[in-house]
């Protein structure tokens, strides 16, 4: 025998509408409102969970295995955070403070020219890639070639004085990475926005929309993009820290050399890294040193490719220029990278 139960259209609706109204409509109605659980209920629980867990958490982390990983992670967060907080406030001022027309003045007209140039200007203006993404987009928007914005997006974040500077202490016994990195990384930036200029068409590029930040104070704007970059370009760094204190604890030596002794293998293996980490450029080169079991030209592709593509840039990407650009896109500057790695590898590494 079927038994058929039948919904009632109130109750469906009710349950469609957002928790607030529910709990607006419920007070009316002289009920209590449902109970939630809200972050600082959530925080709370954690806390007592850990608490009545202290044993068990402690024996955990007196394991050896515990104790390196949490050395790695700490050494590393603490030398990439004071770098990360310095180029969130140098970029959030450059997106906010220097209007888009600056560059669009001091780039030539000649899109040919105007490539190396908006190339090259991502060596004296720090920005993260968080703020590189908008910062191409207010350039499109202000007329300037997307060959040329495309090439800032892709240099900026990657050879900009925090970047290198960070690079040069991360690596303080290999300086010639900072050579490296500025080398690939400007090249590969300059081929990507000559590449577009020569094949890019105008219907895969969608023109960008406003950023949240016009029409509102400059102040406020300011610390807007501060808290939203420090909140996601921290979050990745935690991430890779974890990753990378993971890679060195836990991960069996034996893998690691098989994948570190082939060369081919090694740059790979560090590119998709990068990709999926998705660590902000300020902190890579921390992440990057750390993990000593590849060469430094492995390294060198993970230096190179996270800055240009990686998860949430592709996200970015696809929401302020399109998913037709990103997908396009996103692919070539990783082939590129990747190569444009290798090779400046195997002359200056």
């Amino acid at each position: 025998m079927a038994i058929t139960r039948t919904t009632d259209p109130q109750q469906g609706e009710a349950a469609a509408r957002p928790a607030g109204d529910a709990d607006a409509e419920a007070a009316k109605a002289g009920r209590e409102p449902r109970p939630r659980l809200t972050s600082p209920l959530a925080l709370t629980l954690l806390l007592l969970l850990m608490v009545l867990l202290q044993g068990p958490l402690r024996r955990a982390l007196a394991a050896p295995v515990m104790q390196s990983w949490t050395t790695v992670f700490v050494a590393v967060v603490i030398q990439a955070l004071p770098f990360l907080v310095l180029g969130v406030l140098l970029s959030a001022a450059i997106a906010v403070y220097v209007p888009p027309s600056f560059f669009a003045r001091a780039l030539p007209r000649s899109p040919a020219l105007a490539v190396p140039v908006a190339g090259v200007a991502g060596a004296v203006l720090p920005g993260c890639e968080c703020a590189s993404v908008p910062v191409a987009g207010a350039l499109v928007r202000r007329g300037v070639t997307p060959a040329a914005a495309l090439a800032f997006l892709l240099s900026a974040p990657a050879i900009n004085p925090i970047v290198l500077t960070a690079t040069a202490v991360a690596f303080p016994r290999d300086p010639e990475m900072v050579l490296a990195r500025f080398v690939a990384s400007l090249a590969v930036a300059c081929a990507m926005g000559w590449l577009w200029h020569r094949l890019g068409r105008t219907d895969w590029l969608r023109p960008p929309a406003h950023p949240p930040h016009e029409g509102r104070t400059r102040g406020a704007a300011f610390w807007d993009a501060v808290r939203h970059d420090v909140t996601h370009a921290g979050g990745f760094l935690v991430v890779g820290a974890m990753a990378a204190a993971t890679l060195k604890a836990v991960a069996p030596q034996s893998w690691l050399r098989t994948a570190a002794d082939n060369p081919l293998v090694a740059v790979l293996a560090l590119a998709v890294l990068a990709v999926v980490l998705s660590i902000c450029s300020e902190a890579d080169a921390f992440v990057a040193a750390s993990l000593t079991q590849f060469s430094l030209t492995a390294r060198l592709a993970f230096l190179v490719v996270g800055p240009m593509i990686d998860l949430k840039l592709f996200a970015m990407q696809a929401g302020t220029f399109g998913r037709a650009f990103a997908l396009r896109f996103a692919p070539t500057t990783f082939v590129l990278a990747v190569a444009g790695a290798a090779l400046t590898g195997a002359v200056l590494l």
